[in-house]
């Protein structure tokens, strides 16, 4: 009885393995590019995005005995695992739960800045931090002007999962950076890795004014860099440029640069096409010098983005790029992006900017 069990077992698992080995579902979309290590940040160890910033805000617990983190779940490590063992080091009245209310976090969170604390908020998903935009809209972003300076939020960060992840359907995919890039006041970050995560959230919780910080959450794991150990910052509102080149300038930001370096490593084998990629870190203020001057010498240029066409922050850089650069384009500007439709589950793949989407917008402006 016990050895048919057992061989029964044994067809069933095998079977089981070759079935999950001929389906398996590709979560990725695309190829993570490491970052490279400076010497001058020190030395070093391997964190994947979420290490990086739960060392980030381990610095500013350990170093701003008036800041404290809090959310849904990150008393128990968050549900990505972001705060793990931060309650324990530094306590329940600095790391805590709060109850399951967007708009009543961030509120609680601008009332904590505005007292002087240094609040760092998550918010579970950024799809679900809606209910906050009337908080984030009409008092953080607006708490200074109102005030005329005797009074600002600025010590307030929130942090959110952002973007596609494979899996995550409707409501846990989605990319609404351009929904608060409409409000002055605000600043809007978003890293491509987990070297720039960790520098770019302390440079956001330092930061004189209230930050977004979107987390592109399918590089929580993925995404696993030499990061310093020690404290560091990297600029807001400064783009990088990650390769030069001087046929066409490819623009993009969180999880969809790493498509596009990939499509820009194809051009440039394939077809022999230069391209020029930059990374737009900050959403606002945006680094649009860095972009025009990129564009003004290449003559052509590709803005992609996970979030839909229609009223995404490519269309405000694509007017930009049409005002500053008109007598120097070569070819229309292209937007390569989500569709004008909710986030898919099962035509996610269909639906996301992949790289042949831009590759094949690439190879049109040239011959345009």
């Amino acid at each position: 009885m016990h050895t048919a069990i057992n061989k029964y077992s044994l067809v069933c698992n095998a079977t089981k393995n070759m079935l999950c080995g001929c389906f398996k579902r590709r979560s990725s979309h695309f190829v993570y590019h490491p970052e490279r290590i400076s010497s001058e940040l020190g030395k070093t160890s391997k964190k994947n995005m979420y290490q990086a910033i739960n060392s980030a805000m381990d610095l500013v617990l350990s170093k701003d005995p008036n800041s404290v983190v809090f959310g849904e779940d990150v008393g128990f490590g968050g549900v990505f695992r972001c705060t793990s063992g931060l309650r324990e080091r530094y306590g329940e009245d600095r790391v805590f739960n709060t109850p399951l209310c967007e708009q009543g976090i961030v509120g609680f969170g601008i009332g904590l800045a505005v007292a002087g604390t240094t609040a760092i908020a998550e918010i579970q998903f950024a799809d679900y931090m809606f209910p906050a935009l009337d908080q984030l809209v009409n008092e953080a972003a607006k708490y200074r002007y109102r005030s005329g300076n005797l009074f600002d939020c600025g010590k307030l960060t929130v942090r959110t999962p952002c973007s596609a992840v494979g899996h995550g359907g409707l409501y846990h995919s989605q990319s609404p950076e351009s929904f608060y890039a409409h409000s002055p006041g605000l600043k809007i970050v978003m890293p491509r890795s987990a070297q720039t995560a960790k520098g770019l959230l302390l440079s956001c919780v330092r930061d004189p004014n209230p930050c977004i910080f979107f987390e592109p959450k399918i590089m929580y794991r993925l995404a696993v860099d030499d990061v310093p150990d020690d404290d560091y910052e990297l600029p807001l509102g400064k783009a990088d440029v990650l390769i030069e080149g001087k046929d066409i300038t490819l623009i993009g930001w969180g999880t969809q640069v790493h498509v596009l370096l990939e499509v820009a490593e194809i051009a440039n084998k394939d077809f022999g096409i230069s391209c020029e990629v930059i990374d737009l870190v900050t959403i606002l203020p945006w680094d649009k010098q860095t972009v025009t001057k990129s564009v003004k010498k290449t003559g052509r240029a590709i803005v992609s983005h996970e979030a839909p066409l229609t009223g995404g922050f490519g269309a405000e850089i694509s007017a930009s790029i049409q005002e500053d650069c008109f007598l120097h384009l070569e070819s229309p500007i292209r937007r390569v992006t989500g569709y004008d439709t909710p986030f898919p589950h099962v035509f996610e793949q269909f639906y996301l900017p992949n790289k042949w989407k831009c590759l094949q917008a690439i190879k049109e402006l040239i011959n345009y």
